[in-house]
């Protein structure tokens, strides 16, 4: 596995030089920033203004934004100016009834970066904040960290162990150890579900997965997302294979039958 960097932090990080006595003291806290983007619906409840961080350690064969695996493919960018564009759009979010979101990528590769994001997005800008993760290195996000997020957007994207580590080149359980420390913590989760035909689709698996998230007390939604292909063209500038190019997108009828699944274990599927 390839070496996990994280943002810098500047001058109170500990490689960095004491500050002089008497002098102010500064945080500059900057991370690898992919792009940002305002989205309704999609990563969280109302009008959001979405983070993407660069740098993912899953290799997800769907992966609609691939563009985003590496750190490398981003910008260093600093916390301030990731607030700063933010501050543009918090009257109408807020009249949309939304908030902010980090993801990426996989924010957690940057727990710095992303916390200091969350802390600030959410005292400072006073926007609701969630957090989009696989939850493969939930053991990265502090207890601090977790306290300014106030929605956690987890992915889990099989139940099937061999699955799960086909689609991702992971294994499940640090996803499952991060799930049981949300529900400790008491913290508001929304349940991310792909459904792949021929892949993730066996009515056996999508039943492990409603049976876990229902197991967990703070699920409040289960979104069943319809596999697509619209990332492929990225895929192919990168010059990689989209594996699943000859794979169909779910029909209407296989996704109300993966949702009622879910809903068959008490849970709000959309």
């Amino acid at each position: 596995m390839a070496v996990l960097l994280d943002s810098t932090v500047t001058p109170d990080s500990p490689a960095a030089p004491a500050t002089p006595a008497g002098a102010a003291t500064q945080r500059a806290v900057s991370g690898s920033f992919h792009s940002w983007d305002l989205s309704t619906g999609v990563d969280g409840p109302g009008a959001r203004f979405v983070t993407f961080l660069a740098g993912c350690p899953l290799t997800c064969l769907y992966c609609h934004n691939p563009d985003t695996m590496r750190m490398r493919s981003g910008t260093r960018t600093s916390a301030d100016d990731v607030l700063a564009e933010a501050a543009k759009y918090t009257t109408f979010i807020r009249a949309a009834g939304g908030g902010a979101t980090i993801s990426g990528g996989e924010p957690l590769l940057q727990p710095v970066f992303a916390g200091e994001l969350l802390h600030r997005l959410k005292h400072e800008l006073g926007l609701h904040t969630a957090l989009d993760t696989s939850g493969f290195l939930g053991s990265r996000a502090t207890d601090a960290l977790l306290r300014d997020v106030d929605l956690v957007l987890l992915d889990i994207k099989s139940w099937d162990r061999a699955t799960y580590r086909e689609v991702t080149g992971r294994p499940l359980e640090p996803t499952l150890d991060f799930a049981h420390r949300l529900a400790g913590l008491g913290k508001e989760v929304h349940v991310r579900f792909v459904l792949v035909p021929g892949l993730t689709d066996d009515p056996a698996n999508v039943d492990g997965v409603a049976a876990f998230a229902a197991s967990l007390g703070n699920v409040s939604r289960v979104d069943v997302l319809p596999f697509h292909k619209l990332g492929e063209a990225k895929w192919q500038a990168l010059g990689k294979p989209f594996t699943l190019h000859d794979t169909p997108s779910p029909t209407l009828e296989q996704l109300i039958a993966a949702r009622e699944i879910f809903a068959s274990h008490g849970l709000h599927a959309v």
